[in-house]
């Protein structure tokens, strides 16, 4: 009887262990996916109210119109500038076990100058949407960007990345449009009605390429994690060394921004007009040295939460779930500033509940599919367990 079981009890075990790697594998899966999300959901929110502090103490509708739309470079530079707070703890996260390299890995690794070509697209893509955004955000305001930027991340994702759509997806998408629809967050930027003349082919323009570049830039970046940076001798398909590759990629992708950034900054001339800003700041130079500084950190919170999970799960769930944010922005907008004509009535109630239900959608979907992996790893369990017997 003991001959009988011994060779048995080790594949028991085997399978086993592995159904218990895996349940411990998915539950730091989970953990990092809803730390990506809050992560999000703190920039998103840090960002706007600084934004609206930006341009409320700026003061610029008493202003000419010409220095209305003033100031764009700057306001891109922001959003990668800060990147050298993430080197040291790059530095401090654990390095990949080279172990895990297999030969056939490292022989198949892709070559230097592909990951060079990766971070300088990424960077030239966050650049341009960076100063485009910066442009439309006080051109058309916020209600039209995020619907056309959802609707042209979901149709790259589907071209680029081969995303497989189902109908908790589709209704996910379609949620969160509604939400974003009925509750974009208020913002002082946005133009008057006696400066609705600005809004023709050139406002459009700013609408279309900026929303375009940013759904480019998340496909990218998705396609550029799975073909090329986990496929490095230095992760050699080590997909679990999420948070390192994160800052790798937002590090070298921000310096390439920020150096175009910079370059547009100087060339536009715009660097001169710094202190005259720092000058009609209400609040004084201290506070607009320290909203710009929050808005650039902000900033950075925000990116390596997107770059986060459109490495755990899809580019296109990362724009879900940053839109969805948007209900509960407007919420601390609503709360934080008493010069906005703004109330929380039953639209943004109505938002909110329409964002819930819409991760509701994503994650039971997610929920789904790491369900099945477990059942069908299983099933391979009770077919070798059968086959033996």
């Amino acid at each position: 009887m003991e001959e009988f079981q011994d060779p048995e009890e080790p594949g028991r075990h085997n399978n086993t262990s592995e159904i218990r790697s895996l349940e411990h594998n998915q539950r730091k899966w989970w953990i990092s996916v809803f730390s990506c999300g809050f992560l999000i959901l703190t920039g998103d929110s840090l960002v706007m109210l600084l934004l609206n502090f930006y341009y409320d103490q700026d003061n610029r509708s008493e202003n000419d119109q010409d220095r209305q739309y003033r100031g764009t470079w700057t306001q891109a530079l922001l959003q990668s500038v800060a990147f050298p707070i993430l080197i040291p703890l790059f530095f401090i996260l654990p390095k990949p076990n080279p172990e895990t390299v297999s030969d056939q890995t490292e022989n198949r690794h892709p070559p230097f100058l592909r990951v060079i070509l990766l971070y300088l697209s990424l960077g030239v893509l966050v650049s341009v949407y960076s100063k485009l955004y910066a442009l439309a955000r006080l051109y058309v305001g916020w209600g039209i960007l995020v619907p056309a930027q959802l609707i042209l991340t979901s149709l790259l994702s589907a071209f680029i990345n081969r995303l497989k759509f189902n109908r908790w997806i589709i209704i996910s998408i379609i949620f969160t449009l509604a939400a974003d629809f009925f509750c974009s967050p208020a913002f002082s930027g946005t133009p008057t009605e006696d400066e609705s003349y600005t809004l023709g082919i050139k406002a459009w323009l700013i609408l279309i390429f900026p929303t375009l570049a940013f759904s480019l830039s998340l496909s990218l970046t998705q396609l550029g994690f799975e073909k090329v940076l986990v496929k490095t001798k230095r992760y050699g398909g080590n997909k679990k060394v999420v948070f390192r590759m994160v800052l790798e990629m937002q590090i070298f992708v921000c310096f390439v921004a920020t150096l175009i950034c910079l370059v547009g900054l100087f060339a536009s001339g715009e660097f001169k007009e710094l202190k005259g800003e720092s000058e009609r700041f209400k609040k004084g130079r201290t506070y607009y040295a320290l909203s710009l500084l929050g808005l650039a950190l902000s900033w950075q919170v925000w990116g390596v939460g997107m770059l986060g999970l459109v490495l755990l799960v899809s580019g296109l769930f990362a724009d879900v779930v940053h839109m969805c944010a948007s209900p509960v922005v407007a919420l601390l907008v609503v709360l934080a500033f008493d010069f906005k004509d703004d109330e929380f009535g039953w639209q943004r109630r109505g938002a909110l509940l329409g964002a819930v239900l819409a991760l509701a959608c994503y994650f039971y979907y997610l929920h789904k599919t790491k369900r099945k992996e477990i059942a069908e790893l299983k099933k391979r369990e009770n077919d070798s367990n059968s086959e033996e017997a």
